[in-house]
């Protein structure tokens, strides 16, 4: 099986990982930020394809957050 999305996903990978984001950094650009351990109090992960991880909220809401790789921040949350 092919994924299409794969080059795209590749290239937003790429982008967020190149600047190395502070959170301050994230917040001004994306609003609120989690860290691994916020992520794992608010939200219940389903699914990780990077940039991206499919998760729901503890209010039942379910969505889309990115996330860089080191340091590990999640943003931009989605709702479905």
């Amino acid at each position: 099986m092919t994924d299409q999305t794969e080059s795209i996903r590749r290239e937003m990978t790429r982008n967020i990982n190149a600047v190395e984001g502070s959170r301050e950094y994230l917040e001004a650009k994306h609003g609120q930020v989690w860290d691994t351990t916020q992520l794992q109090q608010e939200f219940s992960v389903e699914g990780f394809l990077a940039p991206f991880v499919l998760v729901r909220k503890s209010d039942g809401v379910r969505g889309t957050l990115k996330f860089q790789h080191d340091p590990r921040f999640y943003f931009g949350f989605e709702p479905e």
